[in-house]
């Protein structure tokens, strides 16, 4: 163990496991998980070659080969339990990264969970669980992405026959990025524009047949292959899929809630949004997915920035560890709340979407449109502010965060699409915002709201007034979180009256309600961050009256009250309105840094990741990061040889040419 990093975990101030247990839901849950990590990461089924040294082709084959273990390992383990399955524990625990049955099991399935009848879960769901068919979900096409109605495949009823046939009529309707669409799967659940009776009746969900279930070629009238590399997920065949003429039973339309007849009459689903389920569904687990991802950035920067010593601080000293240093420690701690903070919220999200489709099922559609707001809108915020923290925790590394034996380059290529799929941030932003602009509409009209958005409802928020010079504003404890929840709040509530004040100044000048959505829309997006922001600091702040460990409740009262104080100053226009509160938080941000320091180790030490699911030399436990940068660099492929064929062909050859 290095010293420095047995020093750190030596002075903190609370039990580690208790915090562990806490992030986890419960010890059970923390136990559970460790044996599952424990089965896979003991198993020699799972060993790999360093895909950093592999080429596209052999990491591609590599991550096949995996996913194929980890589907017989799924059963051999007996896990079924969907949460161990999706949720980090299982999937990323075999693969590592990004893989190509991803779809079939992320989405493929739970789209089968949520929208199939039960005559076609008989029908489709065992032999999809048994890999029979592999399936991947094709909703994004070249010219359309996050704007779901402007999709232009088609599937138009015959009733003649009872099929649908289905086509992409133009180069913009191929579909384009679904993973395991290039290579693996041979279904893909499609998302087509339904025409039956000579009417169009918008997106409707279809399984389609792609490849021959035992040769694997593409089917008559598929045109299908793989888009080539990207920035990241060199492990995933991303696809393409043109369809021609494809003809499919009436019975392949997903069919739990609208249902095409025989004879090719509609019936309407209860709520329109139920088609975008699936969507939710992941929107719902990237709130997760950017905790995670945050999480362990900051235990790689954090451990690295506790071993590394670097310059002087005092002349003729030691070179202190570069955690000591003010700026480190503001750079780092502030997303190490973050982390925190997106783990709860990540809880939350899980708990509210599997209470929603609990009533869903029951027949109860009143809180769809809250779900569907709230997802989107945190999916956003939670993966905008992830993507630039990584890069934050890279840049804290110096040189050696741009090596990718870091774990940092390959954290933030595979994240980074988190801001586009399953909605491009900025349109989910903006499908918050329609929600909140009607909430605000209905408590104009005198209607009371319930849920997450009943702070609308608060007498105090219905009207915006420039204060006056000589007011003295209301004294807001910096220290007091539910009174800097309240802040929140007002800052929350102005922005979205605000941003409604402007539709409606827009329409008063004739512009259509278009023309006025769009001439307002930036403040519609600051509206929707500042709802978001205000929703994350409640939750972590409802989060640590849970908590009945003294010790754990202190450090992560801390750490709520740094990320609640530093959104402030980092949104400080939207709160000069209280100048005493901008007052004095700049001095209680570094005497933050400074209660957190002893503990920053710890903290991270909490999120309890193993180092092979770290994958990072500068983040390993044991802190001793030279002697394994050393061994990694040395694997090298370049270092096979001591001399390169290119010296020969090309270097030696050039002396006698000059």
């Amino acid at each position: 163990m290095n010293p420095d990093i047995k020093k750190e975990r030596e002075n903190a101030t609370f039990d580690v496991e208790k915090l562990t247990n806490v992030l986890d839901g419960s010890p059970q849950k923390t136990k559970r998980r460790r044996e599952i990590e424990s089965l896979v990461l003991n198993d020699p089924d799972f060993k790999e070659e360093d895909p950093n040294f592999l080429s596209r082709s052999e990491r591609y084959d590599q991550a096949v080969r995996k996913s194929a273990q980890m589907i017989l390992k799924l059963r051999e383990y007996g896990i079924a339990d969907p949460d161990e399955i999706y949720c980090e524990h299982f999937v990323r625990l075999c693969c590592g990264k990004p893989e190509p049955l991803d779809l079939h099991l992320g989405m493929f399935l739970p789209t089968l969970l949520n929208q199939a009848t039960p005559e076609q879960m008989d029908k489709f769901f065992m032999p999809a669980w048994n890999l029979e068919i592999i399936g991947t979900y094709a909703q994004t096409e070249m010219g359309h992405g996050t704007h779901l109605r402007g999709l232009e495949t088609t599937a138009t009823y015959d009733p003649s026959t009872q099929e649908f046939v289905l086509n992409c009529p133009t180069i913009s309707s191929i579909k384009w990025w679904p993973g395991g669409l290039g290579k693996t799967s041979n279904h893909a659940i499609v998302l087509a524009q339904l025409y039956t009776q000579g009417n169009c009746h918008g997106l409707h969900a279809f399984i389609v047949p792609i490849r021959d279930m035992n040769t694997h070629k593409p089917l008559p009238g598929i045109v299908v292959g793989d888009i080539g590399p990207k920035f990241g997920f060199n492990e995933v065949d991303n696809g393409f899929l043109k369809l021609e003429n494809v003809r499919i039973p009436r019975e392949n339309m997903l069919m739990k809630y609208a249902k095409v007849e025989p004879d090719g009459t509609y019936v309407k689903p209860p709520s329109s949004k139920l088609t975008y389920g699936t969507m939710v569904f992941i929107r719902s687990m990237i709130v997760g997915e950017s905790a995670r991802a945050l999480a362990k950035s900051c235990t790689i920067a954090i451990r690295y920035s506790a071993v590394r010593h670097q310059s002087e601080m005092r002349p003729g000293e030691p070179e202190p560890q570069i955690l000591d240093y003010q700026t480190q420690q503001y750079k780092l701690f502030p997303l190490l709340a973050m982390s925190y903070a997106f783990a709860f919220v990540g809880q939350y999200m899980k708990q509210t979407y599997h209470r929603i489709t609990g009533d869903i099922n029951q027949g109860d559609f009143s809180e769809l449109p809250e779900l569907h707001a709230l997802s989107a809108g945190l999916k956003a915020f939670t993966t905008w502010a992830t993507n630039s923290a990584i890069e934050v925790c890279r840049m804290s590394c110096g040189g050696h965060g741009y090596s990718r034996s870091s774990a940092l380059p390959d954290l933030y290529v595979e994240f980074t699409p988190t801001c586009t799929y399953e909605g491009e941030n900025t349109v989910m932003m903006l499908q918050t915002a329609r929600y909140l602009v009607k909430s605000y509409r209905q408590v104009k009209n005198g209607q009371q709201l319930s849920g997450i958005v009943s702070y609308l409802n608060e007498a105090q928020h219905q009207r915006v007034q420039p204060q006056p010079v000589a007011s003295r504003p209301t004294v807001v404890d910096i220290n007091d979180l539910s009174s800097l929840v309240e802040v929140y709040k007002l800052r929350a509530a102005i922005l979205v009256e605000l941003a409604a004040k402007s539709i409606q100044q827009e329409l008063q000048r004739r512009k259509s309600e278009e023309d006025a959505w769009n001439n307002s829309a930036i403040d519609l997006v600051r509206a929707s961050d500042a709802h978001c922001h205000y929703v994350v600091v409640k939750l972590f702040t409802d989060k640590l009256g849970e908590i009945g460990d003294t010790a754990v409740h202190s450090v992560l009262s801390a750490l709520a009250l740094l990320y609640a104080l530093q959104g402030i100053t980092q949104n400080s226009g939207d709160f000069l309105q209280r100048r005493n509160l901008i007052t004095g938080i700049s001095v209680r941000i570094k005497e933050l840094l400074s209660q957190l320091r002893p503990n920053a180790v710890a903290l991270v030490d909490a999120f309890d990741f193993h180092d092979k699911k770290l994958n990072s030399v500068l983040g390993r436990y044991d802190g001793n990061v030279y002697e394994h940068m050393f061994e990694w660099a040395r694997r090298s492929p370049l270092n096979s040889t001591e001399v390169h064929e290119s010296f020969h062909k090309y270097l030696k050859p050039l002396r006698s040419k000059l």
